[in-house]
């Protein structure tokens, strides 16, 4: 797909992966919708954009079907849709004291990073589905969802994160496999750690002792290339079905 002139809509856009995302894409002559629950930040990435902010829960129906009009109003019905809005909170099944952990806690991360991604998915679908094809290939959209490798290598503590993004890369496929008809693309990008504010939490200790178990290049990854990655894959029209992990070759302890 050619990404210059094309509307794109970036989940999470007001900062980490969302905001390098939406700045790539729009470097690359898209017109970018940043969808964020952090208005002044959604605002400011749009301001440097020449893009449009619009405040959005992703898990709530009627909050992502308002502000998918709202970016179709402004600049038109988007073709491309990275998810890259996402929590980590890391909960245990029960606490220290032994006594099962809230389901609300526990459920958190599954609302807002599965649920979230399927509610942004269906609707930048649909939305995709009514536009013309594009080229020979007859492509309409592509899709691309943000997992974690904590899908496949969840660590202690990571039970509803793990969860929420092992979902994530497993209906990667079958969205794929739905959509083909319609000439949409689905692939998800599975990144390792990446120095995005998410990693705050961490202390310095803790943080590079995850550092050290990645095979190289030994330090975080970049939010940049995260998103040198979306562009590839949203111009690279055989690229589909696809779960791309982008982590050093890290493999996550226990």
């Amino acid at each position: 797909m050619d990404v210059n002139g094309q509307t794109a809509i970036v989940t999470g856009g007001a900062s980490g992966l969302g905001e390098a995302t939406a700045r790539a894409l729009a470097q690359a002559g898209a017109r970018v919708g940043i969808l964020d629950t952090n208005e002044e930040l959604a605002g400011r990435v749009a301001a440097r954009v020449d893009g449009v902010a619009v405040v959005c829960d992703v898990a709530d129906s009627a909050s992502r079907e308002a502000a998918v009009a709202a970016v179709r109003e402004r600049l038109g019905p988007a073709r491309i849709l990275v998810a890259c809005a996402g929590i980590a909170p890391g909960t245990r099944l029960t606490g220290r004291d032994g006594r099962a952990s809230p389901l609300e806690r526990l459920t958190r991360a599954v609302r807002v990073n599965l649920i979230g991604t399927i509610n942004s998915c269906r609707l930048a679908a649909a939305d995709m589905a009514a536009l013309e094809p594009m080229d020979d290939d007859n492509e309409r959209g592509c899709i691309i969802t943000t997992a974690s490798v904590a899908a496949f290598e969840g660590q202690i503590g990571q039970l509803d994160y793990a969860a929420s993004k092992g979902g994530v890369a497993a209906m990667t496929l079958p969205l794929a496999r739905e959509l083909a008809a319609k000439g949409i693309r689905v692939n998800c990008i599975a990144p390792g750690l990446m120095d995005t504010p998410m990693m705050d939490g961490l202390s310095g200790p803790a943080k590079q002792f995850l550092v050290d178990t990645s095979v190289y290049p030994g330090r975080l990854g970049s939010a940049d290339e995260y998103a040198a990655l979306v562009v590839h894959v949203t111009r690279n029209s055989f690229m589909n079905g696809s779960v791309i992990r982008l982590d050093g070759a890290i493999r996550m302890p226990p």
